[in-house]
């Protein structure tokens, strides 16, 4: 081969290289703000209107119904369940169906050779057409691999259970954090208002006394502190504002309304101080045999016990049954059409040798599995009496903040007394109303921290909050099915 045909040659194999080369291209900016208005578009389509002021079972059922990460898991649960489907048809007959045409350019012939001689004993011929349909359908079935495939379909059914009790896990954290969200949204439709007044007043003071500077009037230094105290004191209206305004973004994400959407609380009422009416050991119980955490781990523990029986299908020897009809087109044949049939058994003599280290592999998972639920079944039992332990500690914690804010509301309708007579100046005012305001801030973020401890204990005893089946999924239908379970359980009633 001479120089010219080599390079000829290297040429066309990098050629072939570089054609095979794949090559991916960024997406269009174009592409990705269509996307983006297709996601704005479909991640609120179908709600059901906010008409009303908003109640905290109202809260509760548009986050069961429209929040983007419980839908997940029921597209999960869903798609879990077609998996189950799916590992079903493994159990079926393995069927295979062929059709095609064969030929050749020349002639399939053969002749024969005498053993004893070496000379051909039979002219050349052929019992073959050059040119033949064939079709073939085959069905196998072999019981071993049925036995492991029935397992494995179980298993599967095992994972889609798993999946359901992780969907209850989500439920009872959603509404748990729309329950905190909803508490701190109810603050601060109280304060903001007194907040921004108070503010308000600030900004008037410091402007005054700012001009009275610029007009030298009075002691400079004297001025300077006061609105110094002004500044500090709008500094600490800013903090607890700053706490306090969050509180319904939080709220309007959970229940999946678009940003910026004007919401409305329902009036909150008293400060009624809930009482927990079940004693500790209905709640232990309750929690061991309903935490979503533990009946996931049950779960796990009968795919292990089943990988083990799986381990030890594997050491028999399988039946296979087979059964087929065949079609050929070759002219030489007598019956171009027949059906075949036949039963055998086989053995794979290295998993004889394999299945004893693998059945020990499945029991270790077994027992595994059966270690970690109990340590998460410790683990559950701390969680439940730690949400005890806030729950009792957040009433002691709202009943000190209810009274210091009946104390400084008392102070400050003194020290406005004082104002309108001239005793006081307005600096002391404002600063008597500011701990007024811190007071009621206390108050009012203990009592949310109160509703939402109380709340975390029933959830720390896996109580669902829904019912297995709801008549409708209307959002009012919803509401009421979760007020009704939470009145239940306030009356120590956990049937």
């Amino acid at each position: 081969m001479n120089k010219n045909q080599k390079l000829f040659g290297a040429s066309l194999l990098a050629l072939a290289i570089s054609g095979c080369a794949v090559t991916s291209q960024p997406i269009e900016r174009s592409a990705s703000e269509q996307r983006a208005l297709s996601d704005l578009q479909s991640m609120f389509k179908d709600q059901e209107p906010l008409n009303a002021p908003l109640t905290l079972h109202d809260a509760m059922a548009r986050a069961v119904k429209y929040n983007l990460e419980a839908r997940l898991k029921v597209m999960e649960e869903a798609m879990a369940q077609r998996q189950v489907d799916l590992a079903t048809f493994d159990m079926l007959p393995r069927m295979a169906v062929s059709a095609g045409y064969a030929g050749r350019n020349n002639v399939s012939a053969s002749s024969s050779q005498s053993v004893n001689t070496g000379t051909q004993s039979l002219e050349p011929s052929t019992s073959q057409d050059r040119d033949r349909g064939v079709a073939d359908l085959t069905m196998v079935w072999n019981v071993l691999d049925f036995g492991v495939a029935y397992v494995s379909a179980k298993q599967q059914g095992d994972q889609r259970l798993i999946v359901q009790e992780r969907r209850r896990k989500v439920l009872h954290t959603i509404i748990q954090d729309v329950r905190s969200a909803y508490w701190r949204a109810v603050a601060a439709d109280r304060l903001l208002t007194q907040i921004d007044s108070l503010m308000a007043r600030v900004d008037q003071a410091r402007s005054n006394s700012q001009h009275l500077s610029t007009q030298r009037i009075g002691d400079p230094v004297q001025a300077l502190s006061y609105q110094r105290a002004l500044i500090e004191a709008t500094r600490q209206l800013e903090d607890q504002r700053r706490a306090l305004s969050l509180a319904k973004t939080e709220l309007a994400a959970l229940i999946n309304l678009p940003m910026g959407t004007a919401l409305t609380l329902a009036p909150a009422g008293d400060y009624a101080v809930p009482e927990l009416k079940i004693e500790m050991a209905r709640l232990e119980q309750q929690a061991l045999a309903s935490r979503p955490e533990l009946r996931e781990q049950d779960y796990q523990a009968r795919i292990s016990a089943a990988e083990t029986r799986k381990a030890m299908l594997r050491l028999l020897p399988g039946l296979e049954f087979s059964a087929g009809g065949h079609y050929d087109s070759n002219s030489f044949l007598v019956n171009q059409s027949w059906a075949d049939y036949g039963v055998k058994v086989t053995w794979n003599l290295f998993n004889v040798l394999s299945a004893p280290a693998a059945i020990d592999v499945a029991k270790a998972g077994q027992q595994v599995a059966e270690a970690r639920r109990q340590a998460m079944s410790m683990a559950v039992l701390a969680q439940l009496y730690v949400a005890n332990a806030n729950f009792n500690e957040a009433r002691r914690q709202f009943a000190t903040s209810q009274q210091l804010a009946g104390l400084d509301e008392q102070i400050a309708e003194q020290l406005r007394n004082r104002y309108k007579t001239q005793g006081i100046g307005e600096l002391d005012l404002i600063q008597g109303e500011l701990n007024t305001l811190q007071a009621h801030l206390r108050r009012d973020l203990a009592y949310a921290e109160l509703r939402n401890s109380y709340g975390q204990l029933f959830a720390s005893a896996g109580f669902d909050p829904l019912p297995e089946e709801l008549p409708s999924t209307q959002l009012s239908v919803i509401a009421q099915a979760l007020s009704t379970s939470e009145d239940r359980w306030s009356q120590g009633n956990i049937q």
